[in-house]
């Protein structure tokens, strides 16, 4: 059974990876707002919107007019497109609002960028992410599974952090017999698939008693 799993750490950028973090945030920002842009126009002259597929195919000519969207993770640019299909998508099934215009105000920043041939990865007390290079970070414990991407964020305080998701295979418990299912609930301790209930032996309770007596002969003492 394949599950996936997140871990949080804290980042430390340099200077230059600071600056680079800012620039990936922005460029992601502004291709998210100007498809975002083209999406309403489009809706509003043909009742239809445009496709993920559509909006990729336009980003090499965005770039070759804006040469700046060329120097940060085309990735995280990419993810931006992905994440309005996305957000388009839930609305037409009426799970949330229409997407809205992002701006360089809001208190938390990020991008998000994903794993293909090694771009991210765990070397030691430093993480590799695309564009920035070895960063380092508060190791806290072992990122376990293959990484599918990860998401960089700046909170208001200025402070960095990274969130990585990873795809594990776990292996489901064995049942304990086939034949006799088991219940525990807090009622009772135990109910079988057959019928048969195990009182719950309520050692808390009864041990509450012992105490309550205990601390009446001690209070005459």
């Amino acid at each position: 059974m394949v599950v996936n799993k997140a871990y949080k750490f804290r980042i430390y950028p340099n200077k230059e990876q600071e600056v680079l973090i800012a620039k990936t945030m922005g460029c992601s920002r502004f291709v998210f707002n100007y498809f975002l842009a083209k999406w309403n126009e489009t809706y509003k002259a043909t009742g239809k919107g445009l496709s993920y597929g559509a909006c990729c195919s336009e980003l090499p000519n965005l770039k070759k007019k804006l040469p700046w969207l060329k120097e940060v993770d085309s990735i995280a640019i990419q993810s931006s497109v992905k994440n309005l299909a996305d957000a388009y998508s839930r609305f037409f099934k009426k799970q949330n609002d229409a997407p809205r215009f992002k701006s360089k105000k809001n208190k938390v920043q990020s991008y998000t960028t994903k794993h293909t041939n090694g771009n991210i990865a765990i070397v030691e007390n430093k993480i590799k992410l695309p564009k920035l290079g070895l960063v380092r970070f508060a190791k806290s414990r072992e990122v376990e599974g293959r990484i599918l991407h990860a998401t960089i964020r700046r909170n208001p305080s200025g402070k960095y952090f990274v969130s990585i998701l990873v795809e594990n295979d776990v292996q489901p418990l064995p049942k304990t017999n086939s034949e006799v299912g088991i219940d525990v609930g807090l009622k009772d301790f135990a109910v079988l698939s057959t019928g048969e209930v195990f009182e719950n032996p309520k050692f808390l309770r009864s041990m509450e008693q012992k105490l309550k007596r205990a601390q009446r002969i001690l209070s005459r003492r």
